[in-house]
């Protein structure tokens, strides 16, 4: 009889046992180490290390309550959502998600590759590093994970069968309320708003009743349109880096839902990026040099995935109707007007939201990050309201340009 043979949630001091018992990774004389390295709002994570060998592995261990409120109860069942995922996006993106080696349904834990030597993006961004081959590989990974869990590749009746194994409906419920509700109705009274901006939230988002339709109307997108597995949390936190590889993981939102929520995502995080750079670096030389790569990386994100969507699905397409001309042009413009949305409501939820980004909570000169915050803002206003005009990666610099001027 062993003792994780019944749910519990674990601290660092259990996790090295725990290994042992489950694999037989490491020597069964090896000196491990265990530290919790986890900065998440839902989970437990763990880095298990031989001492002597420096070999190490991750446990990730589902909580039954989030991190950031004792109030809001999950079903432990997202971790065999999470590393079920992992699986196929390692089918149909190898290499670009790390290797899980068991998933245990009972401790809702998950042992998986350590992306050793890579840091995760949104540390690096912060200090303003670059990453020449990002939007190479992050587009290889989103049309190749989403478009090919899609009707227009796969039977359909297997992609019934994994809309029906991927119901994720807690952590749906959080994206429902998070990212489409609360930043425009505070019913919940959740949103952190930074005080310097309340007039201009109050103004800009809770009383622009355009903006709230435009919302409702993404927001009853994502519950019925189930088009394709995403990842659904992919932003520079979900990432793990280095100059020549990506990594994309911590999947556990994943459910069957419009494919442009990932790559907005994307997008809004890495803007993010530049309004940290824009705000804290002194050097003009330098800041230009960082938050110009920023720009052309947003740019280049949105043409190479629309460039590899049409090839992929030229390639793969099985679906008989599908094949119809012009389909192809109209099936994507949708996930373009998506992707431009939901950039839009990623921008505000993670400005005045429950859930904030460190790119903008760390700005330490108030008068710059309320500048920040209005930019951020602006910006994706228009680009939910205007969702259906994005449809190239110049469309992106240029509403980014029109709401840096606007507010400066």
């Amino acid at each position: 009889m062993s003792r994780f043979d019944s749910y519990f949630l674990m601290k660092a001091n259990d996790v090295p046992e725990y290994v042992r018992e489950k694999l037989s990774f490491f020597p069964k004389d090896a000196k491990l180490e265990c530290k919790e390295i986890g900065d998440g709002n839902l989970n437990y994570v763990f880095r298990v290390e031989d001492i002597d060998t420096k070999k190490t592995l991750i446990v990730k261990q589902a909580g039954e309550v989030t991190r950031i409120s004792a109030d809001m109860k999950l079903s432990t069942d997202r971790g065999r959502i999470e590393a079920k995922i992992l699986g196929i996006q390692n089918k149909y993106a190898p290499g670009l998600v790390p290797e899980v080696y068991l998933y245990d349904e009972v401790m809702c834990a998950m042992i998986m590759e350590d992306m050793i030597g890579h840091t995760m993006m949104r540390t690096g961004l912060l200090k303003h590093e670059k990453y020449p081959n990002f939007a190479e590989d992050i587009t290889t990974f989103m049309v190749n994970s989403l478009l090919l869990t899609t009707d227009v590749v796969m039977g359909h009746k297997e992609k019934k069968e994994n809309v029906k194994s991927f119901i994720n409906p807690d952590l749906c419920e959080i994206s429902e309320d998070l990212v489409y509700s609360e930043p425009f109705i505070d019913y919940n009274k959740r949103n952190n708003v930074f005080p310097p901006n309340a007039d201009f939230v109050k103004r800009e988002l809770y009383e622009d009743n355009a903006l709230h339709l435009e919302a409702a109307k993404l927001k009853f997108e994502f519950m019925n349109n189930a088009q394709s597995l995403i990842h659904g949390d992919l932003h520079t936190g979900s990432i793990f880096i280095n100059q020549n590889h990506t990594y994309v993981f911590d999947p556990e939102f994943a459910f069957y839902g419009p494919m442009g929520y990932d790559v907005g995502n994307v997008i809004a995080n890495m803007f993010f990026a530049w309004c940290h750079g824009d705000a804290t670096i002194e050097d003009e030389a330098e800041k230009a040099d960082f938050c110009g790569w920023v720009l052309d990386t947003i740019e280049e994100i949105v043409d190479k995935f629309i460039a590899k969507f049409k090839v992929a699905f030229k390639e793969n397409v099985t679906d008989t109707m599908a094949k119809t001309e012009g389909f192809l042009e109209w099936y994507l413009g949708t996930v373009l007007a998506d992707t431009a949305g939901i950039a839009g409501l990623e921008s505000i939820r993670r400005t005045v939201g429950m859930a904030n980004v460190k790119d903008i909570t760390t700005i330490p000169d108030e008068k710059k990050r309320a500048r920040a915050e209005r930019i951020v803002i602006t910006l994706a206003k228009d680009y939910i309201m205007n969702r259906t005009s994005f449809k190239c990666g110049a469309d992106y610099r240029k509403a980014i340009e029109t709401a840096v001027a606007k507010i400066n």
